[in-house]
């Protein structure tokens, strides 16, 4: 018997949005993106969300993603993250998934995080965590800026190519190892390991769980970081649904940056 780890996708698992497009608003205020770049950002993660174990949708996704941040400084994303991480992130985080992740802590596990969002924006969110290892979306680099080449699209079977490299180095028995999604996209990562568990899942992955008789957990409880430490124990780990859509992500941020232009005293 090997050692056994848990393995978390983070959008909507993890945390109650999405990760990538969290971070439109201070990237469009950075002047990263345009406004049409944030619609056509929220389309693309909508139609990976909807198709996303397609081939054709999943190369779509990637290539849109290397064109839109190609020339964009690396050190530029990395400070933007920074900056923002606790405003846009750290009350998103769901507290039966901050438990849980504990749990597993507790219990000797390594806990990974397995997101399709880019490196830059993944391991700070898991250093918020306590969580030190994350498989993501790697782009290319030179001279400083992002090139336009994905080097490692962390999507579909490419998330299990990637934890079968971890496993192998690391020595993990996959076979009691844990993984936790919300989407069907993930249905290859819930399904190279023994202990799958379906989280907030979507109508396809929900359907897979009860044909394989998978656990079902529903998350419901964003709560920031200190207020966690502050009311330990934590939320319980079952409880009702909630789902922040695609739509509701891009509302929010507009809706805080319109807010914010139209109380701002005058000059």
């Amino acid at each position: 018997m090997g050692r056994s780890a848990a393995f978390f996708d983070l959008d909507k698992t993890v945390i109650a949005k999405s990760s990538a497009l969290a971070f439109g608003r201070p990237f469009y205020r950075d002047g990263l993106i345009t406004r049409r770049d944030v619609v056509k950002s929220a389309y693309a993660q909508l139609m990976f969300r909807l198709g996303g174990t397609d081939e054709q949708t999943m190369a779509r996704t990637r290539d849109y993603l290397a064109t839109l941040c190609k020339g964009w400084p690396v050190e530029q994303v990395r400070q933007i993250v920074a900056e923002t991480l606790h405003e846009l992130i750290n009350p998103y985080v769901y507290a039966e998934a901050a438990a849980l992740i504990e749990e597993h802590q507790a219990a000797g596990r390594d806990v990974v995080l397995v997101s399709a969002s880019g490196e830059e924006m993944v391991r700070p969110i898991g250093a918020l965590l306590g969580v030190t290892d994350v498989i993501a979306t790697r782009m290319g680099v030179v001279d400083g800026r992002y090139s336009g080449v994905v080097e490692f699209y962390a999507a579909g079977p490419s998330k299990v190519d990637a934890v079968g490299e971890l496993a192998l180095k690391r020595g993990y028995d996959l076979a009691d190892s844990y993984a936790y999604s919300d989407s069907y996209s993930d249905r290859p990562l819930l399904e190279c390991v023994g202990h799958p568990t379906a989280v907030n899942p979507d109508r396809q992955l929900r359907k897979l769980a009860l044909e394989n008789s998978w656990p079902v957990l529903e998350f419901r409880h964003p709560v920031p970081l200190g207020r966690r430490l502050r009311e330990r124990p934590a939320v319980p780990v079952a409880a009702a649904a909630l789902g922040v859509g695609v739509g509701v992500a891009i509302g929010i941020a507009w809706y805080g940056r319109h807010r914010r232009t139209r109380t701002a005293p005058a000059a």
